[in-house]
């Protein structure tokens, strides 16, 4: 069963950084092409983020291009999303999946406040 299990969220001043992590189990990850996704409270979740399994292709939502870098290591079977000059519309709770399994992880909060 595909598992995902987020980290790295946290309370960050506007402009500030944050790098946001995924650990994925039960399914062969060299495979996956991990996904980002984020909600708000009494929002449709929407995509962020998505690295192909050969790491050389990548897509953003516009509203994250040129702030956001999402990465994969294989070995570790992770992803990661390098989020920088956050924004405070950028709070939300961040999920991984891939979307190839309908499973969500608990996702991270992240909150861009002073």
């Amino acid at each position: 069963q595909a598992q995902f299990v987020e980290s790295g969220g946290g309370l960050v001043q506007p402009g500030g950084s944050l790098r946001l992590s995924c650990s994925a189990s039960g399914f062969d990850f060299r495979i996956a092409a991990p996904t980002w996704y984020r909600q708000a409270p009494g929002k449709e979740r929407e995509f962020v983020a998505r690295i192909d399994s050969t790491g050389r292709r990548k897509n953003y939502a516009d509203s994250v291009k040129g702030r956001f870098t999402i990465s994969r290591d294989d070995a570790k079977k992770m992803s990661f999303l390098q989020m920088t000059i956050l924004k405070p519309e950028d709070s939300d709770m961040y999920y991984c999946k891939d979307d190839r399994y309908n499973s969500w992880g608990q996702g991270t909060r992240v909150t861009i406040d002073w």
